[in-house]
């Protein structure tokens, strides 16, 4: 093999390591843009640790360190950081499954926790002075304002203490307004369900282009090794 096909194919395994770095900072930015533009972790608070935003930036920030250092090693041509990548990486592909498999469960057990965790900080917010729990307060009057709907099953959930975010119209007459009258429980469940949807389809894609990644790189890899090529 001639000196500058070796340099193509070492070059190669660079690029291939560099995709995997650009999708896990992609990844970030996107569980960045969905914590910033979603204001609703407060009112869900059972399954928190896999919320989608907090899940995506947590693997990506994972990722793309994993997937830098094997930038690095491809370019400094070191065999012990690119050793270390590959173990890495086959790692972190076992969790992406497993955690693959955990949205899948949690999936199915979506209904109970909505519905507990949206009734119980409705109760919160009720009961509540006008002082207290803003965080919550302000949470929720964001949902029922964005959905355009009113309580967990419907209005009466706030036996007779109707918020302003429940008013069709906007702004709202304060005197004289109509509420919407379906619950946030479907449309808010149906919402996060569409978000586990696009992370699963995320972290899916992810490990597809990670097992491409693997399955080209470790066998130029061993092949320069073995014929003392490159890597030192």
């Amino acid at each position: 093999m001639n000196r500058q096909c070796v340099n193509c194919l070492k070059t190669l395994i660079t690029c291939l390591n560099f995709l995997c770095w650009l999708c896990g900072a992609f990844v970030v930015a996107f569980g960045e843009f969905q914590m910033m533009h979603s204001r609703f972790a407060s009112l869900v608070t059972t399954f928190w640790p896999i919320f989608p935003a907090n899940t995506l930036v947590v693997t990506g920030t994972i990722v793309t360190c994993v997937c830098y250092l094997g930038v690095l090693g491809g370019m400094k041509e070191n065999r012990c950081m690119l050793i270390t990548f590959f173990v890495l990486l086959f790692i972190l592909m076992l969790v992406e499954l497993a955690m693959a498999c955990v949205f899948l469960v949690y999936n199915r057990e979506i209904d109970s926790y909505f519905e507990r965790d949206l009734t119980k900080s409705l109760e919160i917010y009720r009961e509540s002075s006008p002082q207290s729990n803003k965080t919550i307060k302000d949470d929720f009057d964001a949902v029922q304002h964005l959905f355009q709907c009113c309580g967990v099953h419907g209005i009466s959930d706030w036996k007779g203490n109707v918020p302003l975010s429940c008013c069709v119209e906007d702004p709202c007459d304060v005197l004289a307004h109509s509420d919407w009258q379906e619950g946030c429980l479907h449309k808010l469940r149906d919402w996060f369900a569409r978000n586990y949807l696009s992370t699963g389809a995320g972290v899916v894609t992810m490990f597809i282009i990670q097992f491409f990644c693997l399955c080209v790189s470790v066998p130029l890899f061993c092949h320069f090794s073995r014929h003392g090529l490159a890597y030192q």
